[in-house]
């Protein structure tokens, strides 16, 4: 007589998928792989190089000094009674942070084929380290900004947060979300058309110039009536906008805007999710 045992599995393989497929369980289980991955990103980017984590700070603050002394000197855009490196600079915080996810998270598939291709642990890890370890640079470049608000606050500008302040969470997995979305969709593309990669670093510095990052959003509506809606209606620009409204208490916030915002960046995740599932399964065939 048989007896009848019952086994607990740790993995099992099947045909087929979820059409949205984001396994927490199995993700939890190479939490440890996660750490390793982040840690790495985070200690050998600047590797090898003379200034090393000096870049951290170093790349904003000069983009925010070319910005103010371009778009606020030169174009004289107004800020209002915000000091304008102080306004550029939280601009580009925010950006950057959007940035780096969005540009690490499109070269997924071709960037670890070699991985990918000799050992299994679910593919989205990959993703979610590049967002993961974007938060401990943005973080850095995040007190770059308090340093300069409290210097300036301390040199009689009136500076001062809003309620809205309590949305700073929300904001940041918004600018996580979109990043992640689009950049799995542009990972997904590239295992067929090697030429969004290079498409990719000018596209981003077309994006950003329409996502209100060097001036107000207000200055579009007065200046280029015309071509307002194609900021408007962008989630980017209602992200940094909504982020210096938070911390400095000038733009324009409205609900219905973060809540567009907040619902795209639900969507396009989920959108880029679903493409990423159905591209690892055979994009080994193609890469």
């Amino acid at each position: 007589m048989k007896k009848n045992t019952e086994e607990n599995w740790l993995y099992e393989i099947t045909p087929k998928r979820k059409l949205i497929h984001f396994n927490f369980k199995e993700i939890w289980q190479y939490r440890d792989l996660l750490i390793l991955f982040v840690k790495r990103d985070i200690t050998t980017v600047y590797k090898q190089t003379i200034l090393g984590p000096l870049w951290f700070f170093i790349q904003p603050l000069f983009t925010a000094v070319i910005f103010t002394l371009v778009f606020n000197n030169i174009a004289d855009i107004p800020t209002g009674n915000v000091p304008s490196f102080l306004f550029n600079l939280t601009g580009i915080t925010a950006w950057n942070y959007f940035n780096q996810s969005l540009t690490q998270t499109s070269n997924t598939f071709t960037a670890n084929a070699g991985i990918f291709g000799k050992v299994y642990f679910p593919r989205v890890i990959m993703p979610l380290k590049t967002v993961i370890s974007g938060l401990f640079k943005f973080g850095i470049q995040l007190m770059i900004l308090l340093v300069f608000y409290f210097y300036f606050l301390f040199k009689g500008f009136e500076l001062s947060p809003n309620i809205n302040l309590l949305l700073f969470p929300v904001y940041v997995l918004m600018m996580a979300l979109l990043g992640l979305g689009a950049g799995m969709i542009i990972s997904a593309l590239t295992t067929k058309y090697r030429d969004l990669t290079v498409m990719v670093g000018f596209a981003t510095s077309l994006l950003m110039y329409i996502s209100a990052v060097p001036y107000p959003l207000s200055e579009v509506s007065e200046k280029i009536p015309s071509l307002a809606w194609l900021v408007k209606y962008n989630p980017l620009a209602q992200i940094i906008e909504g982020f210096r409204y938070m911390i400095l208490d000038t733009g324009i916030f409205t609900w219905s805007g973060f809540f567009y915002t907040l619902a795209i960046s639900v969507m396009l995740f989920l959108f880029g999710l679903i493409v990423f599932n159905r591209t690892e399964k055979n994009f080994i065939d193609t890469v």
